[in-house]
């Protein structure tokens, strides 16, 4: 299968606090990858296709926590212990909250 992806993929760990604005449920979840316009997450709640999401992820940089707002492209149960790995697609790019995720990486290097 052909990738299409216009954005290069990041592995990093940084924390995630969402909300689905269509029936209120908030969550927390861990980021595994981050690309421009796309996050991999692994969370404990099952999140349906389709799902909108308000997401708040915690770069550690002295900064507020990044906001940014996308929908659930594919989700998958990861084990019986109820872990759930989802894709991302963001409503736009991301490209400062990116750059300020690079520019600590650099800096742990």
């Amino acid at each position: 299968m052909e990738d299409r992806r216009v954005f290069a993929r990041i592995n990093t760990r940084l924390p995630v606090k969402f909300l689905d604005p269509s029936s209120g449920r908030e969550g927390k979840a861990d980021t595994i990858d981050i690309s421009a316009n796309g996050l991999g997450l692994v969370t404990n709640e099952s999140l349906s296709v389709m799902t909108p999401l308000e997401m708040w992820l915690g770069i550690p940089d002295q900064h507020e926590p990044l906001y940014t707002r996308g929908e659930v492209v594919w989700s998958e149960s990861l084990s019986s212990a109820g872990d759930h790995r989802v894709g991302v697609r963001l409503e736009k790019a991301e490209l400062m909250g990116l750059a300020r995720i690079l520019w600590l990486k650099g800096r742990s290097a």
